[in-house]
């Protein structure tokens, strides 16, 4: 059988070999590619010494038609940008696309780049085929009409053309991803955490029926979701444990618990299978099931959910159109401690609006969170809402001007190497905002210092017990008595200890 046409896939650098996990955006568009009679090839920056070469020495030795980089915001951007700049140095005719989170938020900015001819928003599986065979057609024909692709963002006589958003459509029903694309051997992704030592990483269900407006993929997906066949869940973990070895399940949903009667299939699945898991969960979500489900959950092995609480302020969720209340997170952490579930639950501080307030505020409650439930998992963000321009139109109209400690309206980056700067890169992880004072920004730095240093994370699968005990002790007084202010002591601690954190570091 002839080969059909080839593409490579990279997925850049964004962590250590030690951290990596499957790139499941990548694995899934190879599977999308296969279906269309084409060929891939996968290059993986995180278990690449050098992934731009990598991907040089794969262009030299197979022909391909196409270059697919799949990019988020924050660090991947800058690795984006190298591997791109190096391919177009040296095979100026091949076509770049970019896809992922960052062209999908920020399409305008991700077209101003010299490296970079196609964007694919949102869902890339059917557009990237689309676009490749209209690619192709233009070869042989010398014109072609890309207008009609939906998702597709591209340029027309120098001018950003945004095609309309492609619909939702749920991921293929009974095909596995291709981990045998992955170089090496896939059993290196699986990783050791708190729950076992090889840990694999998994997308079950797609989307969020929610529609937070400082949420990415609120605005990728806007309200759409799809949960997974009972069947096609019970396949994909048993050949993770079965034949890849995997002991637990990291699941990288956008929202694993949406409707009772859609989850209870799925935990039924889990009970089966037997391996420890992590997922992403709602308060209200969780507190709303019943306790036939409850129990489900309790026979399914789940270890930690991770839930948005993000502030106290009831006036606030509503604002960010969040759904859910202050009451409800201290409610679910009380219901996670009955039925023996860690919830780790982040929290947004410094909002543009009286930002040294919320924050005081918010920390006052996070104590109370941890007098209801002291194993709780506490992940504390900066707010960073996304700019108007990367929310729908109904909620663009109604989003206010943010400003900066000048009181000047905040002007976000158009390029990529704009985005690549220390203050976008933590704009994007949630670590800074300019409205934030250098007063606060240590302020929230000492808190969380002292916080992680008086409850270490169980996530942290590394650090010896004596030495989360001694970060404990330590920090007692400082916690007790509200004392935060440089925490001198205890950065000396954790530079010996290397404590985990777990706002930059998955499971």
């Amino acid at each position: 059988m002839t080969p059909g046409p080839r593409v490579v896939l990279v997925n850049p650098r964004i962590t250590s070999r030690r951290r990596a996990r499957f790139p499941l955006s990548v694995l899934a568009l190879a599977r999308s590619l296969d279906e269309h009679g084409y060929e891939s090839a996968i290059i993986d920056g995180n278990h690449e010494r050098d992934d731009a070469e990598a991907t040089l020495r794969e262009l030299r030795a197979h022909p391909c038609e196409a270059l697919g980089v799949t990019v988020m915001g924050g660090p991947q951007v800058a690795t984006a940008i190298r591997v791109s700049r190096a391919v177009r140095a040296e095979f100026p005719r091949l076509p770049i696309i970019w896809g992922g989170y960052f062209p999908t938020l920020y399409p305008e900015a991700a077209l101003n780049a010299p490296y970079v001819d196609f964007l694919v928003r949102g869902q890339g599986e059917a557009t990237l085929p689309q676009l490749l065979a209209a690619l192709r057609a233009a070869g042989a024909a010398g014109s072609t009409d890309l207008g009609a692709i939906d998702g597709l963002s591209w340029r027309c006589a120098g001018e950003a053309v945004h095609n309309r958003a492609r619909p939702f459509s749920p991921p293929a029903a009974q095909v596995r991803l291709p981990y045998e694309k992955l170089k090496g051997n896939p059993r290196q992704y699986l990783v050791k955490t708190f729950m076992g030592q090889r840990t694999a990483s998994y997308e079950a269900a797609l989307g969020c029926r929610f529609r937070c407006t400082f949420c990415g993929v609120a605005a990728m997906f806007r309200g759409a979701t799809a949960v997974p066949e009972a069947q096609r869940l019970e396949s994909d973990l048993l050949y993770l444990r079965d034949n890849l070895g995997a002991d637990s399940i990291q699941f990288y949903d956008h929202n694993f618990f949406d409707r009772e009667e859609d989850m209870a299939p799925l935990l039924e699945v889990l009970g089966r299978v037997r391996m420890p898991w992590w997922c992403y969960a709602r308060a209200d979500a969780l507190i709303n099931m019943s306790p036939e489900a409850w129990a489900l959950v309790r026979r399914s092995g789940l270890r930690m959910a991770y839930i948005g609480a993000e502030t106290p302020n009831d006036r606030m969720l509503k604002a960010i159109r969040k759904g859910t209340r202050a009451d409800q997170t201290m409610e679910v952490a009380e219901l996670c401690r009955r039925n023996g579930v860690v919830p780790e639950l982040s929290f947004m501080v410094a909002p543009p609006e009286d930002p040294e307030g919320e924050t005081e505020r918010t920390f006052e409650f996070i104590r109370r969170v941890k007098r209801a439930n002291p194993s709780a998992e506490i992940i504390v963000y900066v707010y960073t809402p996304l700019p108007a321009g990367s929310l729908p139109d109904g909620i663009r109209q109604r989003a206010g001007v943010l400003r900066d400690l000048d009181g000047e309206p905040v002007r976000f980056p158009q390029t990529p190497e704009e985005w690549t700067t220390k203050r976008w890169v933590d704009y994007s992880c949630h670590a800074d905002a300019p409205w934030v004072s250098a007063r606060l920004r240590r302020r929230i730095r000492d808190f969380v210092t002292v916080l992680n240093c008086r409850y270490p994370t169980l996530q942290d699968a590394h650090s010896p017990p004596w030495a989360k005990s001694m970060l404990r002790a330590a920090a007692a007084w400082r916690y007790r008595f509200g004392v935060y202010d440089r925490p001198w002591e205890l950065d000396a601690a954790k530079r010996v200890v290397r404590l985990m954190d777990p706002r930059v570091s998955s499971i």
